[in-house]
Order: C-alpha cells, then sequence, then structure tokens
C-alpha cells in the first residue's frame, strides 16, 4: 500500500508536466520559513552581511598585522575595541532601543554608518594617510553601531518568525552565518592577497550595504515601544538576575568569550608568523575547517529534538573551546599543521553554531518582548564586555618577554573548556523548548513562562 501511494505521489497529475512535478517537489524540500517573503528578505540580508564579516575577520588583523605591521600587544588593542562599546553602551542601548522601538530602522541606520567606517580604510589606505590610530577608531566604530544593530535584532526576529519556529529560524539564520565561515575567510584570504588587506575590507563595507537594502524591504508588525515608566536602566539586569537560565547562560558564555578572545588575539599572529601559513592558504584552512559549521546548523534541529535543546546547548560548549587546544599543539610537517588547523575550525565551527542555534531558541523562548532590547543589552555589556579583557590579556600574556605566544593560547584553550562545567549544576541541561499550540510535546522543567513570571 505504501509503495503503491508513494509512486502516485511522484507521477505528475493529469495536465502537469514532470518538470512542474519536480518542481513541485523541489519547493516541497525548501524549510518552510524561506516559504515567507518578510522572513526570506530579512535572511538574505543577514546572509550578506555575515558573508562580509567573515572576510572582514581575516582582512581586518592582516591590515593590522601586513600593512601596519602591529606587535602582539597592538593586536590585543584592535581585537579588543572592536567589543568595547558592549561594555560601555550595552545597557543604554538596550534601554535607547526598547524606548524608541522602531529596531528595523535603527538597524538599517547601524548597518549605513558601519559601511563608511569600513570604507574609510582604504580610502586612506590609497592616499597613504593610514594608520593604527584610524584602524582602532574604526574598530571603536563599528563596535558601536555592532551594539544598536544586535539589540535591536532579538525582537525583529520574534515579530517575524512564529514562537514554534525558534530552532528552525535560528538554524537557516546560523546555517548562512556557517556558509559564511567557509566561503568569508577563503575569500577574504585570496582578496588580501589580490588586492591588499585595506582593499579587502571594502567587500565587508559593501556587505552592510546590502543588509541595510534588505531590510529596508520588509514592514513586519513590531512590538510598541516600552513606556517611560517601563525603560529602566536595570530592567534588563534584574531580570537576568531573577531568570535562572539566562544567568547561568551569560556566566558561561562569559567564560568562553573571554577565553576564546584570549586565543583569538593571537591566532592570526601565531599562524602566519610562527606556523608559517600564507594569508591565502589560512583563510583556505578556515574555510574548508568552517564546513562543520554547517554540519552543525544542518544538525541541530534534530539533536534537540531527540536530546533536548537544554542539554546540547550546555554540550556545545565543551565542543566549542575544546578545539582550540588543537592550534598551539600543531606541529611537524607542514601539511601536518594544516591538517590541524583544519581539524580544530571544523569542530570548532561545529560547536559555536549548534551554541548560537540553541541559545538564539532559548532566549526567544524565555525573554518578554518588552523588555527583549533591554535584557540582550545587559546580556551583552557583560557577554561582549569580557571580550575586549580576554584580548587584551591575550595581547600582553602574550608578549615574548612574558609567556608568549604558544603557551598563551594553552591557557586559553583551558580556560575555555571551563565554560561547560559552569552549567553543568544548573537547570539547562534539562530545559525542553515550550511546544506548538497542538503539539504534543510537554516543556519540561523549567518552563518558559515560569522563567518570565519568575523575573517580572
Amino acid at each position: 500500500m505504501r509503495l503503491t501511494m508513494r509512486r502516485a505521489d511522484t507521477s505528475p497529475p493529469p495536465g502537469q508536466s514532470g518538470t512542474g512535478g519536480r518542481r513541485a517537489r523541489l519547493a516541497a524540500r525548501i524549510p518552510g520559513l524561506l516559504h515567507d517573503r518578510t522572513f526570506r528578505r530579512y535572511w538574505s540580508g543577514e546572509t550578506i552581511s555575515m558573508f562580509g564579516d567573515q572576510i572582514s575577520s581575516i582582512a581586518l588583523p592582516l591590515v593590522g598585522v601586513l600593512a601596519l605591521h602591529a606587535t602582539p600587544a597592538e593586536m590585543g588593542y584592535l581585537a579588543a575595541l572592536v567589543w568595547v562599546p558592549a561594555l560601555l553602551f550595552g545597557l543604554h542601548a538596550g534601554v535607547w532601543v526598547d524606548r524608541r522601538g522602531r529596531r528595523r530602522a535603527t538597524m538599517i541606520g547601524a548597518d549605513i554608518c558601519r559601511a563608511a567606517l569600513l570604507t574609510s580604510i582604504p580610502v586612506s589606505y590609497a592616499v597613504g594617510v593610514l594608520t593604527l590610530w584610524q584602524l582602532y577608531g574604526v574598530a571603536f566604530g563599528v563596535g558601536m553601531f555592532s551594539i544598536l544593530f544586535t539589540v535591536s535584532e532579538p525582537t525583529l526576529f520574534v515579530s517575524i518568525v512564529p514562537n514554534d519556529k525558534y530552532v528552525e529560524g535560528n538554524s537557516l539564520v546560523y546555517g548562512s552565518r556557517a556558509f559564511s565561515f567557509v566561503g568569508g575567510p577563503s575569500v577574504g584570504g585570496a582578496l588580501v592577497q589580490l588586492l591588499t588587506a585595506p582593499l579587502a575590507v571594502l567587500a565587508d563595507a559593501a556587505s552592510f550595504l546590502g543588509s541595510a537594502f534588505f531590510l529596508a524591504r520588509i514592514r513586519p508588525e513590531e512590538p510598541p515601544a516600552a513606556q517611560a515608566g517601563d525603560g529602566a536602566l536595570t530592567a534588563g539586569v534584574k531580570f537576568i538576575r531573577h531568570s535562572p537560565i539566562v544567568r547561568a547562560s551569560l556566566l558561561a558564555a562569559s567564560v568562553v568569550n573571554f577565553f576564546n578572545f584570549v586565543f583569538f588575539a593571537l591566532f592570526v599572529l601565531y599562524a602566519t608568523r610562527y606556523l608559517h601559513v600564507q594569508p591565502g592558504v589560512l583563510g583556505l584552512v578556515l574555510g574548508i575547517g568552517a564546513v562543520g559549521g554547517l554540519l552543525g546548523a544542518a544538525t541541530t534541529k534534530r539533536l534537540t529534538n531527540r536530546f533536548g535543546v537544554g542539554r546540547i546547548y550546555a554540550i556545545s560548549f565543551l565542543i566549542f573551546a575544546a578545539p582550540m587546544a588543537l592550534v598551539p599543539a600543531a606541529g611537524g610537517p607542514h601539511a601536518l599543521v594544516l591538517a590541524i588547523l583544519m581539524a580544530a575550525e571544523f569542530i570548532g565551527g561545529f560547536g559555536v553554531m549548534v551554541l548560537d542555534i540553541t541559545i538564539g531558541a532559548i532566549f526567544s523562548a524565555v525573554i518578554p518582548d518588552d523588555v527583549r532590547s533591554r535584557v540582550t543589552g545587559a546580556f551583552q555589556a557583560v557577554n561582549y564586555g569580557t571580550r575586549p579583557l580576554g584580548a587584551l590579556l591575550g595581547g600582553f600574556l602574550g608578549s615574548p618577554w612574558l609567556l608568549g605566544p604558544r603557551v598563551t593560547l594553552w591557557v586559553a584553550a583551558i580556560g575555555g573548556m571551563t565554560s561547560f562545567l559552569v552549567l553543568l549544576p544548573t537547570q539547562i541541561p534539562r530545559f525542553r523548548m515550550p511546544a506548538a499550540s497542538g503539539g504534543r510535546e510537554t516543556p519540561a522543567l523549567p518552563d518558559a513562562q515560569d522563567l518570565a513570571n519568575s523575573a517580572a
């Protein structure tokens, strides 16, 4: 009976060509959210922007290393300055966005400003006036507008995506991020070799304009702006303090990000100067290794359905941090070094994609709309605020007169793995997403509504 029905389903009905039937079957395989025009445009803008970010992630540090001959300490300053605005302005940005509303318009403005700042790098380089201080200023400015974009985005996301599609929506967005990890560094490394690092930064500037273009073409119904009395600076902090899920996540994320940026501040310098990896090859290594991110994006939904979103989220911290140890351990023939670096990026890329998708889905479920930007701002003020501190420590410890780059990378790897231990005694491993209306699954403790009530 099943075989007969399957054959009937795959045969084109009268009057429909075989080509039409194949198109229908292909359309059925496209994730449901991508059939929605608003989400598709939002996702397209995110995809373009993230691809440009990955080009810049290798191009901007190489501007410092190759064009301006930065020292390890100066590379630490550069990595730190992108994230210092989160520490300084994260709380205030969340309050301002919640009170103002109009999150989409704020995101468009942030995109345009970031594009203008990045464009100044190749322009200054072309006329021979580019300095390390300008690079610092651009990094700080991009970080400042990125905070406005980041605190606005979660509310726009839940305005577009139904609550029973949060994991699917985050999988698609972070699937794009995984794809950007594959292609972005490879393209970035190639552009650096072909055009020089400063000119390669133009690709990221163009990506922000592409993001603004697609955001301008959607009109989702956003939640109303918060009333003046509801916009207290401490509202996000209070929610985090009373929410066991968000509080534990903040502690673990801060630990892994702190040590990841100790690592990140020195990785490009260590790979190029100590492991003798050429910029183009480094981009290729990162791109091939980040195929793990695509695998993570493709499998997260199945993993969370089988094992629970909280358990997978907790384990992803370990999978993300542990491969950092492979980089200082790399040695031997050059081909073996490249293989080890690819393995580190593959496994770490898988872990960070699973982490990002699951935390995005959990937070979409447990944080109410009326404080979402303020909670995001408070969370990022601490979480992102640890990043410049980690980068500064990495640059300091990595100096030849102290620990040196290799030992500092070991410290970063071991420290990053402790984030997994932070989550083990908490409620997070038992957390499950709320069931969709009419669904059969009952959310396990802790429940999203209970968390919202306890934090009110």
